[in-house]
């Protein structure tokens, strides 16, 4: 199977997450204050001065506005795609429970081989990044630590296989919440300036008695993420795992081949939960890659992989066209001066 790369769906030139920044030369209150004295000031002297010199005081306050923002070094903060790929961790939470050989991925193709390719998809598209891989069933387990390598990515969920049903009490889908917090606040506490995403695959089935926990505890620690749904309202039906059975499919308490069927309420509140997007995925579409806020969560004033492009000089050509009028005004000014001297002096 030949990995698609996911879609990242970023403008062009990889940039995403635009938010504007300010650097200012004083402390703020200090520029507030003299910002609101100088303004004052002109528009005193605008309301005592002759009409004819009312234009030239406009002009000032708005030299002195343009002089306030340029202090100020207003810019816009923007994330590089390639840059947050060195400064991120990316966690897959896979559902290995036995509803993930439903056979309605594609044609009749087991759900797992769509979490498969998705997975390497998305490896592709976060190339650079740290990636580790939790799965569940009725417990979670961390298959793969944070890594670099996307081959030991690959590997793991290559080699993992999803559960039997011989397990009765059931699956969970909030069987991951505990382990899954449990890495990210480990990572944050680590290197809190890093960003992390978290990608949760699954049918959102839940087969095991209560409710199931929930991953509300994990939204915060996360930059972004996504949750993935795989399956039909129609369902698929399952083959058993347990190399003991001959493979047959597992079958319900009345003796029929047991369905397995998409819950994507469940899914959208996980969601909900994480604070991300929910996509119902198949297998004629491409996944699409989370989008990555740096300013989103824990850590986020310490965030690098953000460029500033400054805007102050903006404001700064504003001052300089006002200064050349105000030069211009006053050399004429001179010339007239010089001019009648010359009268009088004849």
């Amino acid at each position: 199977m030949v990995a698609r790369r996911a879609r990242a769906d970023l403008p062009r030139g990889g940039l995403e997450v635009a938010h504007m920044t300010f650097d200012p030369m004083m402390p703020g209150w200090l520029l507030i204050f003299l910002t609101i004295m100088l303004v004052v000031g002109c528009v005193v002297a605008l309301a005592q001065a002759p009409r004819r010199a009312r234009v030239w005081w406009l002009g000032r306050i708005l030299l002195v506005l343009a002089l306030a923002t340029a202090l100020a070094r207003p810019g816009v903060g923007t994330l590089a795609a390639d840059a947050a790929n060195t400064e991120l961790d990316v966690v897959f939470v896979v559902d290995l429970s036995p509803s993930a050989v439903a056979e309605d991925w594609g044609s009749v193709e087991p759900r797992i081989d769509g979490m498969r390719a998705d997975v390497a998809a998305l490896a592709m598209t976060h190339a650079g990044a740290r990636f580790a891989l939790i799965t569940f069933d009725d417990q979670a387990v961390q298959r793969l630590p944070l890594t670099t390598d996307a081959s030991a990515l690959d590997h793991a969920m290559r080699i993992t296989k999803p559960g039997s049903s011989v397990n009765g009490g059931g699956s969970s889908i909030g069987a991951a919440a505990d382990l899954l917090h449990e890495m990210l606040d480990t990572a944050a506490e680590r290197v809190p300036e890093r960003m992390r995403i978290v990608y949760y695959l699954g049918d959102g089935e839940q087969t095991a008695r209560g409710e199931p926990d929930s991953y509300e505890q994990s939204a915060e620690l996360i930059q972004g993420g996504a949750v993935l749904g795989y399956g039909t309202s129609q369902g698929g039906r399952m083959r058993d795992t347990d190399p003991y059975r001959g493979g047959d499919y597992i079958r319900d308490k009345s003796g029929s081949q047991a369905r397995s069927v998409i819950d994507e309420v469940a899914l959208e509140q996980i969601a909900s939960e994480l604070k991300v997007n929910y996509q119902h995925r198949t297998a004629d579409t491409e996944v699409e890659a989370a989008k990555v806020d740096p300013t989103r969560g824990e850590g986020a004033d310490g965030r690098s992989g953000v460029m500033t492009f400054p805007l102050y000089w903006i404001a700064a050509l504003v001052m300089i066209a006002w200064l050349l009028v105000e030069t211009a005004r006053l050399v004429a000014t001179a010339a007239q001066l010089r001019h009648a001297r010359r009268r009088l002096d004849a």
